[in-house]
């Protein structure tokens, strides 16, 4: 899941500088999950920025809230067409796909993200969340075990630790395990480790994000007037 938090309430509230009618939307999946953009959250930071306007600035400030299940996706976004012309601003509590998803949306209203995108992770403890993917676009998960030596190594390796692995804990922070020690006990344990003295060549990065923007186009799904169409258009 995409794991998300809330920016400080000061630089929120400096977003809306000059808006009396704001209209905050909060995300049904992955930041309701992690605790930041779910129905609660936007009805604390709805209250919140109502209280911080009055208290400072003497004015009312009037945010109306409003939940869909997913701001990525075009569909979702349909219930708020006409409600979101009655006001100044959106404020998404959603990740910075949901933020862009309603910008494209609603290009005459101004979108404004309240929260900062972190990365794709999992919930590994109770209030905890840890990143497990970086998106690269060539997942090894086959040959490491199911562990990501590329976001969870802290310097990318594809060949084994680094020299200052030591214990089993990372070089640039002890605090956290080392990957390759994580992937050799997991070879171990699936009787592959035969498998990691095979030296892997220089990763190509050209399917990861410095290649510009990313696409996935799936012409037996799309609709037989677009197909072939570049990007859909």
């Amino acid at each position: 899941m995409i794991v998300a938090e809330k920016k400080p309430l000061d630089a929120i509230a400096r977003m809306l500088d000059g808006c009396g009618r704001v209209l905050a939307v909060g995300c049904g999946t992955c930041v309701t999950v992690c605790f930041s953009g779910g129905g609660k959250e936007v009805a604390t930071l709805a209250a919140s920025l109502r209280m911080k306007r009055r208290m400072e600035e003497g004015k009312p400030l009037e945010v109306t809230e409003a939940m869909v299940q997913r701001q990525c996706e075009w569909e979702y976004l349909e219930p708020l067409a006409e409600q979101i012309k009655e006001y100044d601003a959106v404020l998404s509590l959603g990740c910075g796909v949901g933020v862009q998803t309603l910008a494209e949306r609603f290009p005459a209203t101004r979108i404004l993200p309240a929260l900062d995108t972190l990365f794709m992770g999992l919930p590994s403890a109770q209030g905890v969340w840890e990143e497990r993917c970086q998106g690269c676009g060539a997942c090894v998960l086959d040959k490491t075990g199911g562990i990501c030596p590329v976001s969870r190594c802290a310097k990318q390796l594809f060949n084994g630790p680094c020299g200052g692995s030591q214990n089993g804990r990372c070089e640039v922070d002890a605090a956290l395990p080392c990957a390759w020690h994580m992937i050799w006990e997991r070879a171990e344990a699936l009787g592959m480790t035969e498998s990691l003295m095979a030296i892997e060549a220089p990763k190509d990065w050209a399917t990861s994000r410095d290649g510009g923007p990313r696409r996935m186009v799936r012409d037996d799904l799309r609709l037989p007037a677009e197909q072939g169409q570049e990007g859909g258009e």
